[in-house]
């Protein structure tokens, strides 16, 4: 399960902008995490309490934004909505294509206090 060391990732981005920003303590961070970053979101729920407890991160709000996945075929140009990692273009059935959205995962903002 990764998600247990993107989380703690994710713990060790905050601890350190928080310290930047000279503040204590985080009220809120922000996550944009891609549907085709390879991360469970449901898995990242379960381990996020574990991951943060102890942190400037344990009493924070988390709000993630998900970003749907969109594609770009290499064959007819087309930009498409894409699912999963292995869709292929819905115009042409061409596999060869170029990912523009969906892989993202984003320390967005941080309210620090």
């Amino acid at each position: 399960m990764h998600e247990l060391s993107i989380a703690m990732g994710i713990v060790r981005i905050a601890e350190n902008e928080t310290a930047k920003a000279n503040g204590n303590n985080v009220d809120l961070i922000e996550l944009e995490i891609g549907t085709l970053a390879g991360i469970e979101f449901d898995a990242l729920d379960f381990v996020w309490p574990s991951a943060v407890k102890g942190t400037i991160l344990e009493n924070a709000e988390k709000r993630i934004t998900k970003v749907n996945g969109k594609a770009k075929c290499n064959d007819c140009n087309i930009v498409f909505q894409l699912d999963d990692i292995f869709d292929h273009c819905p115009q042409c059935g061409s596999y060869s294509k170029m990912i523009i959205k969906g892989k993202e995962l984003i320390v967005k903002s941080l309210e620090v206090s």
